[in-house]
């Protein structure tokens, strides 16, 4: 769970990309001007992670980079040259998405950049089952449980994407590639599997007629 700051003046997309990341378990503020991030910057907030708009209000994206010391920051815009791309991670941006955009990969860049930064979870506890990213390896009931590559590949997009909904075209995308000649069976397959194996019957939901959702409470 990370504490991320959303600097962006168009409400629909600052209200869903903090729609997305709070169900993916993270904490969001939500800003819509380059005037009031810098104060808030300037105030010693303290974030993991900030996603920023280019074309702000009073002050623009680029310029608050000054302001945000040592936090990394993810650039989002509509700037799509080649020069504003150079010039926003120029300026120290982690990574520079542009406009429009898919959340998933959105969401993807995020998971990216907290892992390089050591703040994002790497041990999820999904009712009996303790899944640990990084050795990647599921223990259930204190037994470790046997897991194929392609298994874990499909169960770490699920905890990516928690509390989302996921087409099995989506998912054989994230978690076998674009380039997979199979076709979505093979999702329904490794999601039965996975249900087995980890006891997480009750957590991975079928969507009707789309796919699957892995389902985590959030911690109060």
């Amino acid at each position: 769970m990370a504490n991320i700051l959303i600097v962006e003046d168009e409400e629909p997309i600052n209200q869903l990309i903090k729609q997305n990341l709070t169900l993916s378990g993270h904490i969001c503020d939500q800003l819509y001007d380059g005037r009031t991030a810098k104060q808030k910057l300037e105030s010693g907030a303290s974030y993991d992670l900030i996603i920023l708009d280019v074309m702000l209000p009073y002050i623009d994206g680029f310029s608050l980079m000054q302001y945000v010391g040592e936090i990394p920051v993810i650039f989002l815009t509509a700037k799509s040259q080649i020069a504003d791309k150079l010039t926003g991670l120029g300026s120290g941006a982690w990574d520079y998405l542009t406009k429009p955009f898919e959340m998933l990969e959105l969401i993807a860049r995020v998971h990216l950049v907290l892992v390089k930064t050591q703040k994002a979870d790497q041990k999820i506890c999904i009712g009996q089952t303790e899944i640990d990213l990084k050795a990647r390896k599921a223990i259930v009931d204190g037994v470790e449980a046997e897991l194929t590559r392609q298994e874990f590949a499909l169960l770490e997009i699920l905890i990516l994407n928690q509390n989302i909904a996921l087409s099995r075209e989506k998912l054989l995308d994230l978690a076998w590639g674009y380039d997979y000649m199979g076709d979505t069976r093979t999702v329904d397959v490794h999601i039965t599997k996975l249900r087995k194996k980890l006891s997480l019957e009750r957590h991975i939901k079928t969507i009707y007629k789309t796919g699957y959702r892995l389902e985590i409470e959030k911690e109060k």
